[in-house]
């Protein structure tokens, strides 16, 4: 499994970041669009849809309004309000889902009878995390076209850096565990590894990368998206162990699904470009 895992890490790692700094825009876009509409029909199975036409078809529709919001709203400009908005909605989501796990598993009689709740609870976790990557891609895109593709890089690498972390730390010296009732494998130490991992990606990316920022914004920035992607990664498992999986898929070898590698950026990414573009309005 752990040899499995490393060789499609050396292929995916490069790849993403090839696709970050030598495709367009509109071929990063669809990129993007392809990586959700994989999420949402891995999303189907948490949503209790147990055919494939069910969802293939929630794939779809997944596509074609991405597509449509895509090609009407000017993706640029990250105050839109059509876009603002989604930015503004996922840090109420994570909010929300924060108390979810907290109080997991008394939380889930308020969703669990609900497909409606849980393709809303979809929604919230896959379109804002679209509109992220997008307004980071395109950020400062006219005065520099590898602006953006710096930011998402920063942001994966701080999220995979926080995961690695939490990982070896956990490992070495886990014995609290951090929510047993969500993700037994979890520990206090493994996420407190993770977040000092983070810090140290954050000041060697912040001194050698090109990131125009204000120190306290990128540290304030920074440490949210952490958190944000620990959260994003006990959510999923929740969910996963209310619909009595291991993996959301089997796309990646050694990986799982697609939502099983993306679960910590769909809530690092737009939380993150939320408070960049929005808060501290780094435009």
């Amino acid at each position: 499994m752990l040899k499995s895992r490393l060789i499609t890490a050396f292929i995916l790692i490069p790849l993403v970041i090839a696709a970050l700094f030598l495709l367009p825009p509109s071929g990063f876009m669809i990129i993007t669009l392809v990586v959700c509409m994989l999420a949402a029909w891995e999303w189907g199975q948490f949503a209790g849809f147990t055919s494939r036409f069910q969802r293939l078809s929630l794939a779809a529709i997944c596509g074609v309004l991405l597509a449509v919001m895509a090609q009407s709203l000017p993706v640029h400009d990250a105050q839109l309000p059509a876009i603002s908005l989604w930015l503004w909605t996922s840090l109420a989501w994570w909010l929300a889902a924060l108390v979810l796990v907290l109080f997991y598993p008394a939380s889930a009689s308020l969703w669990r009878q609900s497909r409606f709740l849980r393709l809303a609870f979809g929604i919230l976790t896959i379109v804002p995390f679209f509109w992220g990557m997008l307004a980071l891609r395109y950020y400062h895109y006219e005065l520099d076209h590898f602006a953006g593709a710096w930011w998402l890089l920063y942001v994966m690498v701080l999220v995979w850096g926080a995961d690695s972390g939490a990982y070896m730390f956990g490992r070495l010296f886990g014995k609290r565990k951090l929510a047993p009732k969500v993700s037994p494998g979890k520990t206090w130490e493994g996420f407190f590894g993770g977040l000092l991992t983070s810090a140290l990606i954050s000041v060697l990316f912040g001194n050698f990368a090109p990131l125009s920022v204000e120190p306290v914004a990128l540290l304030v920035c920074s440490v949210t998206a952490a958190l944000a992607s620990v959260l994003g990664d006990l959510t999923e498992s929740m969910f996963k162990r209310e619909a009595g999986i291991k993996d959301s898929g089997n796309l990646i070898p050694g990986h799982g699904g697609i939502l099983d590698r993306i679960d910590s950026l769909t809530a690092a990414v737009p939380v993150f470009a939320c408070l960049l573009l929005l808060v501290f309005r780094t435009l």
